[in-house]
This record gives C-alpha cells, structure tokens and sequence, in this order.
C-alpha cells in the first residue's frame, strides 16, 4: 500500500511534488501547470516549502526541475508591490535569507534538472549538488543589473562559487544567455543532455546515489554544502541590504521630480 502523501505535497500553487517508493522526491515550478512567472507570493511559499522538504526525513534524493519547458523563465515585478517601502523589502529580505538557508539545510543529494530558460533565481538550481541540463537550456539574471538593481540575493554567491568570480562578475554585470555548455565549461553544469532528457537523467543518478546508504548519503550532503552554506549565511543579508537600497532609489528615479522650491509661484 502507497503511503499517504504528507499534507505540504499540496499546499503551495506553484509547486508539485511527486515522490516515488524509494522516496525521490520531483518538486517542479509551475504556474497553472505553464511556465513559472515568479511572483511574491512564490517568494513566501518557497521559505515554508523548502523547510518541509527539510524536515521530511522520507525524502531521500531532491530533484528540482520546472514545467512548461523551462526552470524559471520570469517574474511578475508588480506582485512585490512597492519596494521602496522600508516595510515591503524587510520582509523580501527575510524571505529571501530564508529561502537559501532552508534550501542549505536540505539534507539529502539534491539535483537540479534544467530545460529551457533559468533566468530568474537560477541560484535555486546552483544550490543543488548536481545541476543536468538539457542543451538548449540556457541561464540568465533577468532580475538585477540589467533592471537597475544590485545582484544581492545569492546570486553573486552562488555563481561565484561554482564559476569563480571573475566570471560572475562579468556574468552580473552584463547579463546575458549563458548556454548549456558554456555553463559546463565553467563547471556550473555536470551534464549535458539531449532536450526533454534532463529529468530523466536526474532520476538516473538519483538511483545511483540510493545505493550509499542513507547516513552516508546525508553526511555527504552536509559536507559538500558546508562551504557554500557559509558563504551564503555570511553574505546574502547583507546582498540583500544593498539590493533595497538599490530598489528603492530605482524606484525614487522612477518618480516625476518635484519643482524645486524658487520656482513655485514665479510668474512668466
């Protein structure tokens, strides 16, 4: 007898977990079953979402992947309301610390299966141990520089990390496609595979890793994640910070200047 689905499997919209019998757990990002468009709402989930993963010790190999032919493609600005209000980014701050913390705290071999576009919080994928991409997926950093606000929120971390930060550096500040195979060269990516096939290898190496036994394949885990995790606690609060101050003055540009003060009531 199937056991009963454990009650967080249905409680995020933009999420569907499947896990199998020997507790592969797939969670995909999705919106309505397409694409995920990446909104506030997500951004909260995703805290609570990540730590149940965590907590559950039925789970013992995490893939993350997404629906609709990409990762992560878009983001839905507006949904974050207005960012320039100290109120609004303390809470997007928080939730985004929380978010790759509990992501770190997942204790099991994680693999991140990439088709398609990864153009928003590809960090998500960088914080997996194994990252398989189809090859035609590509990576981007929609979000930040390019729309006039600083890469705080793991990204610089994580890609510094994983390429070195020269590359990360040149990556953020002038964001662009970055393909498969470049990714690979730059050992961001462990495999490349065909298109539609990056699942499928995840789920290959998933039963590989189920060989180890279960102590050894978490302690492993704990000690490959150790160093970014470190990284990640040390750096992104204060990314995050800057990433306010950024938001909000972008905002502040965005507005009509008001008249300055001598030129009020002057007559022509």
């Amino acid at each position: 007898m199937q056991a009963k689905e454990p009650g967080y499997f249905a409680a995020y919209r933009s999420l569907k977990f499947t896990r199998d019998a020997q507790g592969v757990l797939i969670v995909e990002f999705h919106t309505k079953g397409g694409s995920l468009n990446f909104t506030a709402q997500d951004h909260t989930d995703f805290v609570d979402a990540f730590y149940r993963i965590s907590q559950d010790r039925d789970n013992k190999i995490v893939i993350l992947t997404g629906m609709g032919g990409d990762f992560i493609p878009g983001i839905d600005f507006s949904s974050f309301g207005n960012v320039a209000d100290p109120s609004v980014w303390s809470q997007v701050h928080d939730e985004g610390v929380q978010i790759l913390e509990n992501l770190c705290n997942i204790g099991v071999p994680m693999i991140a299966a990439i088709e398609g576009r990864t153009y928003v919080h590809s960090e998500y994928a960088l914080l997996a141990n194994v990252i398989v991409a189809g090859e035609g997926a590509t990576f981007n950093d929609l979000p930040h520089f390019a729309g006039g606000i600083v890469p705080g929120d793991g990204i610089f971390t994580t890609w510094s990390y994983r390429a070195g930060a020269g590359r990360a550096e040149a990556f953020l500040l002038n964001p662009h496609p970055v393909t498969a195979q470049t990714a690979y060269e730059w050992g961001v990516v462990a495999e490349v595979v065909r298109n539609g096939k990056a699942l499928s290898r995840a789920r290959e190496l998933a039963a590989v890793y189920l060989r180890a036994p279960e102590v050894t394949r978490r302690n492993t885990r704990a000690h490959f994640i150790r160093p970014l995790k470190e990284r990640i606690v040390r750096e992104v609060g204060y990314g995050l910070s800057l990433e306010g101050a950024s938001a909000a003055d972008l905002v502040k540009s965005m507005q009509p200047k008001a008249e300055p003060a001598a030129e009020k009531g002057k007559v022509a």
